[in-house]
């Protein structure tokens, strides 16, 4: 059985194991990066390979749970290993979300719900189990369980959320990103001038980042036809990773830490 105790209980070295970066700028920046290259990934293995949904995503599903695995095992934060993670959790997303409103024909408004469901069901589990939900500090294998689940389901929501946008309605994919963006701002507006839950908030900026990037790798690969740039695909999603490998060197990352008085939410 593993063990779901800290490896310490010397409080600078509990903040230094966190497994998860702090939630800084340079995160939501790196998030918003990751999530387009999850948009345009996810595509081009479905799509440009022609690989079809259920393929790609069982392949990125493996990659998926590879990288959890060696991420529950490491003992500290690693930003190559968590980033990477987070990669292929928004890859899988996309080609999730994809297969769940086209091929099993539910559609957008079917899958958003279901998925929304899984999401709302996953932090509640998290909650009933671990007494909170602690996005923060993540240290102990449950709680990495926990935080990869509901992180891989809001990212397969995100992108049902911005296919369902841009894709109905006639606002298109750059008015689909000028959307989210908008809602993401408010986010951030609760965030400094409310007392909304900080967890609501989290789950709520974390969510709607994955719609603002698939809006915009929409944006970067679609033909001009349907509003979009027409780069490859492939072209674009090579780029996208070099400008998170660029930004995980340049801009700080740091372990996240525990709050001094932490509140259950």
């Amino acid at each position: 059985m593993p063990n779901t105790k800290p490896l310490t209980s010397d409080p600078d070295l509990v903040a230094a194991l966190s497994k998860v970066p702090a939630v800084t700028l340079s995160f939501w920046v790196i998030k918003i990066l990751a999530t387009t290259l999850g948009e345009t990934g996810g595509d081009t293995a479905s799509m440009t390979f022609n690989l079809g949904y259920l393929v790609a995503t069982a392949i990125f599903l493996t990659l998926l749970v590879v990288l959890v695995i060696a991420q529950i095992r490491t003992r500290r934060f690693h930003p190559i290993l968590y980033w990477a993670t987070i990669i292929a959790s928004t890859t899988a997303g996309t080609t999730m979300a994809d297969f769940a409103t086209r091929s099993l024909g539910i559609g957008y408004p079917g899958g958003s719900l279901l998925l929304l469901t899984c999401v709302l069901g996953s932090l509640a589990a998290w909650r009933l189990t671990l007494g909170k939900v602690d996005t923060d500090h993540i240290q102990t294998p449950k709680a990495e369980t926990f935080y990869w689940i509901t992180i891989t389901l809001s990212q397969t929501l995100g992108t049902a959320l911005g296919d369902w946008t841009a894709d109905t309605g006639g606002i298109g994919y750059a008015g689909a990103a000028m959307i989210f963006a908008a809602m993401l701002a408010a986010v951030v507006a609760l965030y400094y001038w409310t007392t909304v839950s900080r967890i609501v908030l989290f789950w709520a900026a974390f969510i709607l980042t994955r719609p603002l990037g698939a809006a915009v790798g929409d944006f970067l690969d679609k033909s001009h036809q349907q509003g979009g740039l027409a780069m490859s695909r492939p072209l674009a999603s090579a780029v996208l990773a070099v400008l998170i490998i660029i930004l995980i060197w340049a801009l700080p990352q740091r372990a996240g830490r525990r709050p001094t008085n932490p509140v259950s939410h």
